[in-house]
């Protein structure tokens, strides 16, 4: 259902939406955050301060929080920073090439709007998930691609299993109400990729159910 409308989207807009370099901004804004937060630092300003999504701040008026999240560094080392900005560089381009601006701008925007939702539920929201949807998006379609993680050659199906560990634990230890706010927090993987994980389930049961038959 979501792919016929969103088919249907990319005929009807595909060349008039979306937003061309969408990952290239969105890094770029992340870094120019960390390095205002460490000028400022001298000053006991922060700008990450006045950028986080925080429910009774937009509810009083500073409703540009419901965007300027998506800008907070992901890390607060200068090291790490730099390697993840260059990680998620790699994946949204990756993806940004392989779907079109138009697919690519859509899936973060229904991410974007996830994050939202669940801020709006639980009164805060980062771009944590918001990230790792890239990384997930990649994983689904590229699942025999190679990483480096430092120097060892990982497929991404498997790191992506590991990246998800923490998700599952938090369904498992939550509440309804953050059960709800992470599923809505990865709406965008579960808009695109629901059909064809169901797919794939559908295929290795057939496989399993084969494979008894003939033994």
């Amino acid at each position: 259902m979501f792919e016929k409308l969103l088919s249907r989207g990319e005929r009807r807009f595909g060349r008039y939406f979306g937003i061309p370099k969408l990952m290239m901004i969105l890094c770029i804004g992340m870094g120019v955050t960390y390095v205002a937060d460490y000028l400022l630092a001298a000053y006991n300003i922060s700008l990450s301060y006045y950028l986080m999504f925080d429910r009774e701040a937009i509810f009083h008026g500073q409703i540009w929080r419901l965007v300027s999240f998506v800008f907070m560094p992901p890390s607060s080392s200068p090291v790490f920073l730099l390697i993840s900005l260059m990680f998620y560089w790699y994946l949204g381009t990756s993806l940004q090439n392989t779907w079109g601006t138009f697919r690519f701008t859509v899936y973060y925007l229904c991410g974007m709007l996830g994050a939202i939702l669940a801020g709006l539920i639980t009164g805060y929201a980062t771009n944590t998930y918001l990230n790792l949807s890239l990384f997930l998006a990649c994983a689904v379609l590229f699942p025999e691609t190679e990483v480096n993680l430092i120097i060892i050659p990982v497929k991404m199906k498997w790191l992506a299993l590991v990246y998800l560990l923490p998700v599952v634990q938090q369904l498992l230890t939550s509440n309804l109400l953050g059960i709800l706010a992470l599923v809505m927090s990865l709406l965008n993987v579960i808009l695109f990729f629901y059909g064809d994980l169901i797919q794939r389930i559908r295929d290795f049961r057939r496989r399993q159910q084969w494979k008894r038959n003939w033994k």
